[in-house]
Protein backbone atom coordinates (compact mmCIF):
# COMPACT_ATOMS: atom_id res chain seq x y z
CA UNK A 1 0.00 0.00 0.00
CA UNK A 2 1.23 3.25 -0.55
CA UNK A 3 1.92 6.00 1.72
CA UNK A 4 -0.22 8.64 2.60
CA UNK A 5 -0.34 12.05 1.23
CA UNK A 6 0.90 14.70 3.30
CA UNK A 7 -1.92 16.65 4.41
CA UNK A 8 -3.30 19.76 2.84
CA UNK A 9 -5.27 21.96 5.27
CA UNK A 10 -7.51 24.73 3.26
CA UNK A 11 -9.45 27.62 4.69
CA UNK A 12 -12.60 28.94 3.20
CA UNK A 13 -14.11 32.65 3.35
CA UNK A 14 -17.34 34.36 2.38
CA UNK A 15 -16.95 35.20 -1.82
CA UNK A 16 -18.55 37.60 -3.96
CA UNK A 17 -20.73 36.01 -6.53
CA UNK A 18 -19.90 32.88 -8.60
CA UNK A 19 -20.31 33.43 -12.66
CA UNK A 20 -18.68 32.40 -15.83
CA UNK A 21 -18.98 28.49 -17.20
CA UNK A 22 -18.14 25.09 -15.85
CA UNK A 23 -17.55 21.69 -17.09
CA UNK A 24 -16.58 19.98 -14.04
CA UNK A 25 -14.90 16.76 -14.13
CA UNK A 26 -16.26 13.60 -16.16
CA UNK A 27 -18.33 11.15 -14.10
CA UNK A 28 -16.46 8.70 -12.15
CA UNK A 29 -18.90 6.24 -12.41
CA UNK A 30 -18.92 6.07 -16.22
CA UNK A 31 -15.44 6.60 -16.34
CA UNK A 32 -14.43 3.34 -14.61
CA UNK A 33 -16.89 1.62 -16.40
CA UNK A 34 -15.58 2.22 -19.37
CA UNK A 35 -12.28 1.27 -18.86
CA UNK A 36 -13.55 -2.54 -17.59
CA UNK A 37 -15.48 -2.66 -20.82
CA UNK A 38 -13.00 -1.38 -22.98
CA UNK A 39 -10.69 -4.16 -20.96
CA UNK A 40 -13.27 -7.14 -21.71
CA UNK A 41 -14.31 -6.34 -25.31
CA UNK A 42 -12.18 -7.18 -28.32
CA UNK A 43 -10.86 -4.37 -30.38
CA UNK A 44 -10.24 -0.56 -29.51
CA UNK A 45 -12.34 1.54 -27.18
CA UNK A 46 -11.93 5.48 -27.46
CA UNK A 47 -12.69 7.04 -24.36
CA UNK A 48 -12.93 11.00 -24.14
CA UNK A 49 -13.63 13.16 -21.28
CA UNK A 50 -12.48 10.79 -18.64
CA UNK A 51 -11.68 11.78 -15.14
CA UNK A 52 -8.58 11.85 -14.67
CA UNK A 53 -8.70 11.47 -10.56
CA UNK A 54 -6.95 8.85 -8.46
CA UNK A 55 -9.77 6.62 -8.13
CA UNK A 56 -10.17 5.88 -12.29
CA UNK A 57 -6.28 6.47 -13.20
CA UNK A 58 -5.84 3.28 -10.70
CA UNK A 59 -8.98 1.67 -12.22
CA UNK A 60 -6.75 2.45 -15.22
CA UNK A 61 -3.50 0.78 -14.52
CA UNK A 62 -5.15 -2.10 -12.86
CA UNK A 63 -6.80 -3.18 -16.65
CA UNK A 64 -3.38 -2.53 -17.83
CA UNK A 65 -2.20 -4.63 -14.89
CA UNK A 66 -4.72 -7.67 -16.28
CA UNK A 67 -3.01 -7.91 -19.43
CA UNK A 68 -5.26 -4.80 -21.41
CA UNK A 69 -3.75 -2.32 -23.17
CA UNK A 70 -4.65 1.35 -21.78
CA UNK A 71 -3.22 4.53 -23.31
CA UNK A 72 -3.57 8.41 -22.89
CA UNK A 73 -3.56 10.67 -25.99
CA UNK A 74 -4.10 13.79 -24.41
CA UNK A 75 -6.48 15.92 -21.75
CA UNK A 76 -9.33 13.15 -21.04
CA UNK A 77 -8.50 11.04 -24.25
CA UNK A 78 -8.08 7.92 -23.79
CA UNK A 79 -7.83 4.47 -25.85
CA UNK A 80 -8.65 0.70 -24.56
CA UNK A 81 -6.94 -2.17 -25.90
CA UNK A 82 -9.56 -4.89 -24.92
CA UNK A 83 -8.57 -9.11 -23.79
CA UNK A 84 -12.25 -9.65 -24.67
CA UNK A 85 -14.82 -11.30 -21.80
CA UNK A 86 -12.70 -13.89 -19.42
CA UNK A 87 -9.54 -12.84 -20.85
CA UNK A 88 -7.48 -11.06 -17.91
CA UNK A 89 -4.19 -12.08 -17.07
CA UNK A 90 -2.48 -13.21 -13.88
CA UNK A 91 -1.43 -9.58 -12.68
CA UNK A 92 2.48 -9.68 -11.49
CA UNK A 93 1.51 -7.94 -8.28
CA UNK A 94 -0.75 -6.34 -6.43
CA UNK A 95 -4.12 -4.28 -7.73
CA UNK A 96 -3.89 -0.99 -5.74
CA UNK A 97 -7.31 0.94 -5.44
CA UNK A 98 -6.11 3.70 -3.04
CA UNK A 99 -9.34 5.73 -2.00
CA UNK A 100 -11.93 3.99 -4.49
CA UNK A 101 -14.63 1.24 -3.42
CA UNK A 102 -16.19 1.81 -6.71
CA UNK A 103 -13.21 0.39 -8.86
CA UNK A 104 -12.19 -2.27 -5.86
CA UNK A 105 -15.29 -3.54 -6.34
CA UNK A 106 -16.21 -3.40 -9.83
CA UNK A 107 -12.94 -5.06 -10.72
CA UNK A 108 -13.60 -7.76 -8.18
CA UNK A 109 -16.49 -8.92 -10.20
CA UNK A 110 -14.40 -8.49 -13.50
CA UNK A 111 -11.70 -10.65 -12.33
CA UNK A 112 -14.37 -13.27 -10.77
CA UNK A 113 -14.88 -14.68 -14.09
CA UNK A 114 -11.58 -15.21 -14.70
CA UNK A 115 -9.51 -18.29 -14.36
CA UNK A 116 -6.85 -15.93 -12.34
CA UNK A 117 -5.82 -14.77 -8.91
CA UNK A 118 -5.07 -11.27 -7.82
CA UNK A 119 -4.73 -9.51 -4.90
CA UNK A 120 -6.32 -6.37 -4.15
CA UNK A 121 -5.75 -3.71 -1.37
CA UNK A 122 -6.24 0.46 -0.95
CA UNK A 123 -5.75 3.18 1.49
CA UNK A 124 -6.44 2.97 5.27
CA UNK A 125 -9.84 4.36 4.16
CA UNK A 126 -10.66 1.91 2.07
CA UNK A 127 -9.32 -0.79 4.50
CA UNK A 128 -11.88 -0.38 6.61
CA UNK A 129 -15.19 -0.59 4.46
CA UNK A 130 -16.69 -3.91 3.57
CA UNK A 131 -16.32 -5.97 0.83
CA UNK A 132 -18.23 -9.01 2.23
CA UNK A 133 -21.57 -7.60 0.55
CA UNK A 134 -19.77 -8.28 -3.17
CA UNK A 135 -18.02 -11.18 -2.51
CA UNK A 136 -21.04 -12.87 -1.26
CA UNK A 137 -22.30 -13.19 -4.85
CA UNK A 138 -19.20 -13.25 -6.45
CA UNK A 139 -18.15 -17.03 -4.48
CA UNK A 140 -21.64 -18.51 -5.93
CA UNK A 141 -20.68 -17.51 -8.89
CA UNK A 142 -17.57 -19.57 -8.32
CA UNK A 143 -14.84 -17.13 -7.47
CA UNK A 144 -13.19 -17.99 -3.74
CA UNK A 145 -11.73 -15.62 -1.32
CA UNK A 146 -8.19 -17.26 -0.46
CA UNK A 147 -6.71 -14.64 2.59
CA UNK A 148 -8.19 -11.36 3.66
CA UNK A 149 -8.19 -9.12 6.38
CA UNK A 150 -10.54 -9.66 9.32
CA UNK A 151 -14.22 -9.41 8.37
CA UNK A 152 -13.20 -9.69 4.62
CA UNK A 153 -11.87 -6.64 4.51
CA UNK A 154 -8.71 -5.07 2.23
CA UNK A 155 -5.81 -6.59 1.67
CA UNK A 156 -7.76 -9.59 0.20
CA UNK A 157 -6.82 -12.70 -2.46
CA UNK A 158 -9.28 -13.17 -4.61
CA UNK A 159 -9.40 -16.45 -6.86
CA UNK A 160 -11.66 -15.89 -10.09
CA UNK A 161 -14.24 -19.40 -11.23
CA UNK A 162 -12.27 -21.62 -13.15
CA UNK A 163 -16.20 -22.57 -14.08
CA UNK A 164 -18.29 -19.66 -13.54
CA UNK A 165 -21.87 -20.67 -13.01
CA UNK A 166 -24.86 -18.41 -13.74
CA UNK A 167 -26.89 -17.24 -10.45
CA UNK A 168 -30.13 -15.09 -9.90
CA UNK A 169 -29.08 -12.85 -7.12
CA UNK A 170 -31.28 -10.41 -4.97
CA UNK A 171 -29.39 -7.61 -3.85
CA UNK A 172 -29.84 -7.18 0.31
CA UNK A 173 -29.60 -3.57 -0.40
CA UNK A 174 -29.94 -0.63 -3.46
CA UNK A 175 -26.43 -0.63 -4.65
CA UNK A 176 -25.46 0.05 -7.88
CA UNK A 177 -21.93 -1.53 -6.99
CA UNK A 178 -23.25 -4.99 -5.95
CA UNK A 179 -25.23 -5.28 -8.52
CA UNK A 180 -22.44 -4.39 -11.37
CA UNK A 181 -19.92 -6.82 -9.87
CA UNK A 182 -22.36 -9.33 -10.37
CA UNK A 183 -23.31 -8.72 -13.91
CA UNK A 184 -19.31 -8.24 -14.29
CA UNK A 185 -18.80 -12.03 -12.88
CA UNK A 186 -21.57 -13.25 -14.97
CA UNK A 187 -20.51 -12.12 -18.33
CA UNK A 188 -17.62 -15.14 -18.45
CA UNK A 189 -20.94 -17.51 -17.20
CA UNK A 190 -23.28 -19.54 -19.77
CA UNK A 191 -26.38 -19.08 -19.49
CA UNK A 192 -28.57 -16.08 -17.89
CA UNK A 193 -27.15 -14.15 -14.72
CA UNK A 194 -30.30 -12.48 -12.89
CA UNK A 195 -29.87 -9.59 -10.07
CA UNK A 196 -33.45 -8.68 -8.71
CA UNK A 197 -33.18 -5.34 -6.77
CA UNK A 198 -36.05 -4.33 -4.84
CA UNK A 199 -35.04 -0.73 -5.55
CA UNK A 200 -33.24 0.78 -8.13
CA UNK A 201 -29.67 1.51 -8.21
CA UNK A 202 -27.81 3.57 -10.43
CA UNK A 203 -28.16 1.71 -14.46
CA UNK A 204 -24.55 2.92 -16.03
CA UNK A 205 -23.62 -1.05 -15.97
CA UNK A 206 -26.46 -2.34 -18.03
CA UNK A 207 -26.78 1.19 -20.15
CA UNK A 208 -23.11 0.62 -21.02
CA UNK A 209 -22.90 -3.00 -21.34
CA UNK A 210 -25.48 -2.53 -24.23
CA UNK A 211 -23.03 -0.13 -25.94
CA UNK A 212 -20.81 -2.67 -26.00
CA UNK A 213 -23.04 -5.61 -27.44
CA UNK A 214 -24.49 -7.55 -24.40
CA UNK A 215 -27.61 -8.88 -24.33
CA UNK A 216 -29.49 -7.17 -21.09
CA UNK A 217 -32.74 -7.08 -20.26
CA UNK A 218 -34.38 -4.53 -17.02
CA UNK A 219 -37.87 -5.35 -16.55
CA UNK A 220 -39.82 -3.94 -13.32
CA UNK A 221 -40.04 -5.96 -10.38
CA UNK A 222 -42.87 -4.82 -7.95
CA UNK A 223 -42.40 -1.08 -7.41
CA UNK A 224 -39.61 -0.01 -7.63
CA UNK A 225 -37.94 -3.00 -8.20
CA UNK A 226 -36.43 -4.12 -10.83
CA UNK A 227 -35.30 -7.59 -12.67
CA UNK A 228 -31.94 -7.36 -14.59
CA UNK A 229 -31.52 -10.05 -16.99
CA UNK A 230 -28.09 -11.03 -18.32
CA UNK A 231 -26.95 -13.17 -21.29
CA UNK A 232 -23.78 -14.63 -20.81
CA UNK A 233 -20.58 -15.13 -22.92
CA UNK A 234 -21.37 -12.45 -25.22
CA UNK A 235 -18.51 -11.29 -27.45
CA UNK A 236 -18.37 -7.65 -26.39
CA UNK A 237 -16.41 -5.20 -28.99
CA UNK A 238 -14.46 -1.81 -28.19
CA UNK A 239 -17.20 0.90 -28.38
CA UNK A 240 -16.68 5.32 -28.40
CA UNK A 241 -17.66 6.67 -24.90
CA UNK A 242 -18.24 10.49 -24.28
CA UNK A 243 -17.55 10.88 -20.70
CA UNK A 244 -20.44 13.49 -19.52
CA UNK A 245 -19.87 15.44 -16.72
CA UNK A 246 -20.33 13.83 -13.36
CA UNK A 247 -23.67 14.99 -11.84
CA UNK A 248 -21.80 14.44 -8.21
CA UNK A 249 -18.92 16.84 -8.68
CA UNK A 250 -21.50 19.56 -10.35
CA UNK A 251 -23.36 19.35 -6.97
CA UNK A 252 -20.76 21.28 -5.25
CA UNK A 253 -20.53 24.53 -7.46
CA UNK A 254 -24.41 23.95 -8.11
CA UNK A 255 -25.09 24.47 -4.39
CA UNK A 256 -21.97 26.90 -3.82
CA UNK A 257 -24.01 29.00 -6.49
CA UNK A 258 -26.97 28.94 -4.85
CA UNK A 259 -25.86 30.28 -1.19
CA UNK A 260 -23.44 33.17 -2.51
CA UNK A 261 -25.68 35.86 -2.86
CA UNK A 262 -25.61 37.10 -6.15
CA UNK A 263 -24.60 33.85 -7.99
CA UNK A 264 -24.94 32.99 -11.84
CA UNK A 265 -23.33 29.86 -12.71
CA UNK A 266 -23.59 27.73 -15.38
CA UNK A 267 -22.43 24.19 -15.33
CA UNK A 268 -21.78 22.24 -19.18
CA UNK A 269 -22.45 18.50 -20.09
CA UNK A 270 -24.18 17.69 -16.59
CA UNK A 271 -24.92 14.25 -16.64
CA UNK A 272 -29.05 13.81 -15.99
CA UNK A 273 -29.49 10.26 -15.79
CA UNK A 274 -32.91 9.92 -13.48
CA UNK A 275 -30.99 7.70 -11.36
CA UNK A 276 -28.35 10.25 -10.34
CA UNK A 277 -30.30 13.51 -10.59
CA UNK A 278 -32.33 13.15 -7.06
CA UNK A 279 -30.36 16.29 -5.62
CA UNK A 280 -31.55 18.43 -8.14
CA UNK A 281 -35.13 17.54 -7.79
CA UNK A 282 -34.82 18.31 -3.84
CA UNK A 283 -32.57 21.42 -4.20
CA UNK A 284 -35.74 22.36 -6.72
CA UNK A 285 -38.49 21.66 -4.51
CA UNK A 286 -36.45 24.02 -1.73
CA UNK A 287 -37.04 26.93 -4.12
CA UNK A 288 -33.69 26.65 -6.01
CA UNK A 289 -33.09 27.90 -9.29
CA UNK A 290 -31.76 25.59 -11.69
CA UNK A 291 -32.75 25.75 -15.42
CA UNK A 292 -31.63 23.45 -18.19
CA UNK A 293 -31.00 23.54 -21.73
CA UNK A 294 -28.68 22.05 -24.31
CA UNK A 295 -29.95 18.63 -23.90
CA UNK A 296 -28.03 15.65 -25.48
CA UNK A 297 -26.43 12.48 -24.92
CA UNK A 298 -23.82 9.46 -25.74
CA UNK A 299 -24.04 5.37 -24.43
CA UNK A 300 -27.33 6.10 -23.08
CA UNK A 301 -26.59 8.78 -20.85
CA UNK A 302 -28.47 12.33 -20.99
CA UNK A 303 -26.06 15.39 -20.42
CA UNK A 304 -27.36 18.97 -20.26
CA UNK A 305 -26.37 22.55 -19.45
CA UNK A 306 -27.31 23.73 -16.01
CA UNK A 307 -27.75 27.82 -15.05
CA UNK A 308 -27.71 28.26 -11.78
CA UNK A 309 -28.30 31.84 -9.44
CA UNK A 310 -28.44 32.38 -6.04
CA UNK A 311 -31.69 31.48 -4.06
CA UNK A 312 -33.77 31.84 -0.92
CA UNK A 313 -33.89 27.96 0.16
CA UNK A 314 -36.67 26.53 2.51
CA UNK A 315 -36.46 23.60 4.57
CA UNK A 316 -38.01 19.98 3.48
CA UNK A 317 -38.00 16.52 3.96
CA UNK A 318 -36.08 13.58 1.46
CA UNK A 319 -37.75 10.68 1.91
CA UNK A 320 -35.79 7.52 2.11
CA UNK A 321 -36.54 6.27 -1.50
CA UNK A 322 -34.33 9.39 -2.82
CA UNK A 323 -30.70 8.09 -1.36
CA UNK A 324 -30.16 5.95 -3.75
CA UNK A 325 -30.43 9.03 -6.83
CA UNK A 326 -28.44 10.98 -4.69
CA UNK A 327 -26.66 8.85 -2.09
CA UNK A 328 -23.07 11.07 -2.64
CA UNK A 329 -25.31 14.00 -2.93
CA UNK A 330 -26.23 14.49 1.12
CA UNK A 331 -23.21 15.66 2.50
CA UNK A 332 -23.31 18.91 0.42
CA UNK A 333 -27.47 18.99 0.59
CA UNK A 334 -26.82 19.27 4.30
CA UNK A 335 -24.68 22.52 3.33
CA UNK A 336 -27.77 23.81 1.34
CA UNK A 337 -30.14 22.62 4.22
CA UNK A 338 -27.86 24.85 6.55
CA UNK A 339 -28.14 27.82 4.75
CA UNK A 340 -32.17 27.07 4.20
CA UNK A 341 -35.23 28.77 6.23
CA UNK A 342 -36.80 25.94 8.40
CA UNK A 343 -35.90 22.45 8.91
CA UNK A 344 -34.57 19.92 7.04
CA UNK A 345 -35.13 15.98 7.31
CA UNK A 346 -33.12 13.51 5.36
CA UNK A 347 -34.30 10.33 6.14
CA UNK A 348 -32.91 6.40 5.61
CA UNK A 349 -29.44 7.18 5.35
CA UNK A 350 -27.69 4.10 6.65
CA UNK A 351 -25.25 3.61 3.93
CA UNK A 352 -23.83 6.93 4.51
CA UNK A 353 -22.45 4.81 7.48
CA UNK A 354 -20.17 2.44 5.20
CA UNK A 355 -18.44 5.12 2.72
CA UNK A 356 -14.83 6.23 2.80
CA UNK A 357 -15.98 7.61 6.43
CA UNK A 358 -19.20 7.48 8.55
CA UNK A 359 -20.42 9.96 6.44
CA UNK A 360 -23.20 10.53 8.48
CA UNK A 361 -21.69 11.14 11.79
CA UNK A 362 -19.08 13.35 10.04
CA UNK A 363 -21.61 15.50 8.16
CA UNK A 364 -23.15 16.22 11.62
CA UNK A 365 -19.28 17.15 12.30
CA UNK A 366 -19.10 19.70 9.79
CA UNK A 367 -22.04 21.43 10.44
CA UNK A 368 -22.14 21.49 14.56
CA UNK A 369 -18.29 22.63 14.36
CA UNK A 370 -19.37 25.78 12.48
CA UNK A 371 -22.66 26.57 14.46
CA UNK A 372 -25.25 24.50 12.88
CA UNK A 373 -27.88 22.97 15.34
CA UNK A 374 -27.98 19.51 13.51
CA UNK A 375 -29.17 15.89 14.99
CA UNK A 376 -28.66 12.15 13.90
CA UNK A 377 -31.98 9.93 14.47
CA UNK A 378 -31.22 6.60 13.80
CA UNK A 379 -30.02 7.13 10.30
CA UNK A 380 -32.03 10.12 9.62
CA UNK A 381 -30.24 13.61 9.71
CA UNK A 382 -32.06 16.47 10.32
CA UNK A 383 -30.84 19.91 9.90
CA UNK A 384 -31.99 23.24 11.66
CA UNK A 385 -31.18 25.91 8.84
CA UNK A 386 -31.40 29.56 9.78
CA UNK A 387 -30.88 31.42 6.43
CA UNK A 388 -27.13 31.53 7.48
CA UNK A 389 -24.07 29.85 8.39
CA UNK A 390 -21.68 30.77 12.03
CA UNK A 391 -18.29 29.04 10.61
CA UNK A 392 -15.64 29.35 12.19
CA UNK A 393 -14.82 26.07 12.89
CA UNK A 394 -12.22 23.22 11.89
CA UNK A 395 -13.41 20.53 9.45
CA UNK A 396 -11.84 17.03 10.10
CA UNK A 397 -12.57 15.60 7.14
CA UNK A 398 -11.54 11.84 7.65
CA UNK A 399 -9.32 11.27 3.98
CA UNK A 400 -12.75 11.72 2.72
CA UNK A 401 -12.88 14.09 -0.41
CA UNK A 402 -16.93 14.67 -0.09
CA UNK A 403 -16.32 15.81 3.38
CA UNK A 404 -13.78 18.21 2.05
CA UNK A 405 -15.61 19.94 -0.64
CA UNK A 406 -18.41 19.88 1.20
CA UNK A 407 -16.74 22.35 3.80
CA UNK A 408 -14.96 24.40 1.77
CA UNK A 409 -18.89 24.75 -0.28
CA UNK A 410 -20.33 26.06 3.32
CA UNK A 411 -17.04 28.57 4.16
CA UNK A 412 -18.11 30.56 0.77
CA UNK A 413 -20.68 32.13 2.43
CA UNK A 414 -20.69 31.79 5.78
CA UNK A 415 -19.56 34.46 8.36
CA UNK A 416 -16.17 33.55 9.62
CA UNK A 417 -14.26 31.47 7.41
CA UNK A 418 -13.91 27.64 7.38
CA UNK A 419 -11.40 25.89 7.74
CA UNK A 420 -10.53 22.30 6.72
CA UNK A 421 -7.98 19.75 8.42
CA UNK A 422 -7.03 17.80 4.64
CA UNK A 423 -7.95 18.83 1.27
CA UNK A 424 -5.44 16.31 -0.10
CA UNK A 425 -8.15 13.00 -0.96
CA UNK A 426 -10.28 15.84 -3.48
CA UNK A 427 -7.81 14.96 -6.14
CA UNK A 428 -9.75 11.18 -6.24
CA UNK A 429 -12.53 12.66 -7.50
CA UNK A 430 -11.94 16.28 -8.46
CA UNK A 431 -8.57 16.79 -9.08
CA UNK A 432 -9.39 20.49 -10.61
CA UNK A 433 -11.77 21.50 -7.75
CA UNK A 434 -10.07 24.14 -6.14
CA UNK A 435 -8.54 25.99 -9.16
CA UNK A 436 -12.02 25.59 -10.60
CA UNK A 437 -14.14 27.32 -7.93
CA UNK A 438 -11.73 29.80 -7.84
CA UNK A 439 -11.86 30.81 -11.39
CA UNK A 440 -15.74 30.87 -10.85
CA UNK A 441 -15.07 33.14 -7.64
CA UNK A 442 -14.16 31.19 -5.08
CA UNK A 443 -11.54 32.89 -1.72
CA UNK A 444 -9.95 29.59 -0.36
CA UNK A 445 -6.40 29.91 0.83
Amino acid sequence: MSAPAAPIPLESRASGPLSGTLRVPGDKSISHRALILGALSVGETRISGLLEGEDVLNTAQAMRALGAKVERHGDFAWTVHGVGVGGFAQPAATLEFGNSGTGCRLVMGAVAGCPITAVFDGDASLRSRPMRRILDPLELIGAKVTASAEGGKLPLTLQGASNPVPVVYRTPVASAQIKSAVLLAGLAAPGVTTVIEQEASRDHTELMLKHFGAEIVTTLEGTPGRRIALTGQPELHGAPVIVPADPSSAAFPLVAALIVDGSDLVLSDVMTNPLRTGLFAILREMGASIEEDDVRGDAGEPMVRLRVRASKLRGVEVPPERAPSMIDEYLVLAVAAAYAEGTTIMRGLHELRVKESDRLEATAAMLRVNGVKVEISDDDLIVEGRGHVPGGGLVATHMDHRIAMSALVMGLASDKPVKVDDTAFIATSFPDFVPLMCKAGADFA
